[in-house]
């Protein structure tokens, strides 16, 4: 039996997290009308990324592979969101360019940590 990842033990579901606990700070401060939109939407695709991960990490390499594929996707959607979430000034200026930044190296590391993964 070929030996899983420990996802606690992974850098980039310590950053999905980091990522994640940041989102729900944020979403807090949203207008109440957005509470089963904007913010559902946000709140869901943050938590998206470091489940997948976890999920992943217990199947076969190329099975993780597919989901961290699934984990990048809720993390581009998530920039997405607070892209929105700026037009709308729910965040300021500073607050998207560092969430874009910590979505920007999380992209970054899952790309590279993909890779390495070999059946």
């Amino acid at each position: 039996m070929k030996s899983r990842h420990n996802y606690k033990n992974l850098d980039i579901w310590k950053n999905s997290i980091v990522i994640a606990d940041e989102i729900f700070r944020l979403t807090k401060t949203f207008p109440k009308e957005e509470i089963y939109g904007l913010v559902s939407q946000i709140n869901r695709s943050s938590i998206s990324i470091s489940s997948n991960i976890a999920e992943g990490s217990s199947r076969s390499n190329r099975s993780f592979s597919n989901f961290l594929d699934i984990a990048l996707g809720s993390s581009f959607e998530l920039e997405t969101q607070i892209i929105l979430a700026r037009n709308r000034n729910y965040i300021s200026e500073l607050e998207f360019r560092e969430l874009e930044a910590q979505l920007t190296e999380f992209q970054r590391m899952t790309t590279g940590f993909k890779e390495t993964l070999i059946d």
